[in-house]
Parts: C-alpha cells; structure tokens; sequence
C-alpha cells in the first residue's frame, strides 16, 4: 500500500472512529463545544457563593444565572441547571449547603434556552433525578437543540438532549416529600416558558415565593413579535404572563437572570441589616410585568417602523 493511501486509511479509520463515539457516547461530541460560544457566558458563570433565600430555598447558581434549590427531608426539587459548563458549580454549591446532588428528585426549567437549560442534562445524570417541562419545552429538551417557534430560534445556541422527560399541564401542583411547587405558564419569551410558585417558611412566617420565568421581548434577527408565522400567538400569549404576574400572590420574587429583580441590591442591603427584610417586596412582581409591558410596547413599535421602512 503506498503512503498516499495509507494516509487515506488512517483518515477513514479515524473519521469512522469519530462518528461511532458520536453515535454510543453523544457525550462524547457535546464535550467539543462544552464551553458555549456566548461572549456573556464567563460573566454569567462567575462562581457565586450559595445562600438561603427564605426558608427551605436557596440560591445555588452562577452568579448571573439563577438556579434554585428548594429543600425537603424527603428529597429536594432543582429549577434550572444555567449553563453547560455550570452544572459541576451547581452541584458543588448544593453540597457546600449540607446537601447531595443525589437527593434532587425533581428538575424543573423556566425556559429552554441554553443559558438556562444547558445544565440540565448533565445535573441529570449527576442526580438521578426524574425531569418535568411543558409540552413545548419537553420537546425540545428531549429533543437537544432549538425548538422551533422559539423568538431566538435563528442562530440561537442548542442545549444537549435530556432523557425521559415527563409533562406537566398549567396549573399543576407537584410533589416531592413536603415540597409543594405549582407551574404556571408564562410564555412569551418562549411558547413553553413557566414560571414557579411555592411557600417556604422559616418558623412562622411563610412566604409566597415566585421563580418568575423572563419576558423579555428578545429575538433573531428578523423575527417580528406582531406578525410571526412560527409563533402567531406570540403577543395573546405575553399578555396572559403579564396579567398572571400583576395578580399572583408574591412575597419574594426570584429571575432566571438576578439582576432583573434588582437580587444582588436587595441581598446586600439585607447582609447589612436592614429591616423590614429587602428580599420581600409584595409589588415586585407587578413591577416586573409593567416592565416587560414597557419593553413589549416599545419592541412593537421598532417593528412598526421598520415595517413602515420596507414598505416604502
């Protein structure tokens, strides 16, 4: 055999090679981009310290991405998993509170975009826990990937496949040991985007906490929230989320990204004492609705101008 065709060879043994371990071990090919291209991701995965919230919830997360966990004696529910590269900070922080990994029994997820649900087959598979989503969102996590009708659908950043998903309809409460969540559906953002409700108490003084999933009026380029042949109800389904947002019961709001509810302001004027508690905010969640009404309104009318633009 000459050199020209042994080198050919070597290639095709190496290429077949490739795509076997792409096929038995998918793990295998996610770890060539297991750093996500996003050129926000090293600030939203700077290691963050955990800290209980209120109660039985705590802050788990990156510092700019939310992950929350809630406890129980009878094992623990987990919403979001940031992400890819997060899901080994998540864990570590969950044991640095005096939990296991191995104890979450519930994964839940807010939307189903990379920087929220990235981590989530990974904590999976550290935890063994059982994963629900909305139909939507099943889907596409199942399936790895962008779901189609996602705003950010374009060029957006696939999140790995997750195994056995189960679904979950509007309004259902679910159980783990004394944990009692309730998913609600906020799309928007997402045609499958939920947001979370429970009570955690500490002594007493139980409070309604509210993991509200974002509805931020984002996109690719090109997408138009007032005339979306791949999400045509895109802006009914917004103002259903903003109406379940003014009217929720809402003694502590959380964001899948902390800063939209101002978390790390509030959490620093609580380390120095101030009181009544900065984290509690009865108004904060219908401030986050007009917010994202304001934001709405003003994307509409940048589509009407350059609807305008083009016609001309």
């Amino acid at each position: 055999m000459g050199q020209d065709s042994t080198c050919a060879f070597v290639t095709m043994k190496f290429l077949c090679l490739c795509l076997l371990l792409c096929f038995y071990y998918p793990a295998f090919c996610l770890g060539q981009t297991r750093t996500t291209p996003c050129a926000r991701c090293v600030q939203w995965n700077r290691p963050q310290k955990p800290f209980r919230i209120w109660g039985n919830t705590f802050y788990v997360g990156p510092h700019g991405l939310s992950s929350i966990l809630i406890t129980s004696d009878h094992g623990h529910v987990l919403i979001d998993g940031a992400l890819p590269e997060s899901a080994k900070q998540i864990a570590a922080n969950i044991q640095s509170l005096g939990f296991r990994i191995a104890d979450v029994k519930l994964i839940l997820n807010s939307h189903v975009h990379f920087d929220h649900a990235g981590g989530i087959a990974e904590l999976q598979r550290m935890s063994g826990a059982r994963v629900e989503a909305s139909e939507w969102s099943a889907k596409v996590l199942s399936n790895g990937g962008i779901g189609k009708g996602d705003p950010q659908f374009a060029g957006g950043t696939p999140i790995p496949p997750v195994a056995n998903v189960q679904r979950f309809r509007d309004g259902e409460q679910i159980r783990v040991g004394e944990i009692v969540i309730t998913a609600h559906l906020t799309p928007g953002h997402t045609p499958g985007g939920t947001t979370w409700t429970w009570k955690s108490c500490e002594g007493a003084a139980c409070r309604n906490m509210v993991y509200a999933d974002s509805l931020a009026p984002i996109s690719s380029d090109g997408f138009r929230f007032s005339s979306s042949s791949d999400y045509p109800h895109a802006l009914p389904e917004f103002e259903k989320s903003f109406t379940f947002l003014e009217t929720v019961p809402c003694d502590i709001l959380i964001t899948t990204h902390p800063e939209a509810s101002s978390l790390w302001d509030r959490l620093q004027s609580r380390d120095k004492g101030l009181t009544p508690d900065p984290l509690v905010n009865l108004s904060a969640c219908r401030e986050l609705a007009r917010q994202a009404r304001a934001s709405l309104r003003d994307r509409l009318a940048e589509e009407h101008v350059q609807g305008e633009h083009h016609s001309k």
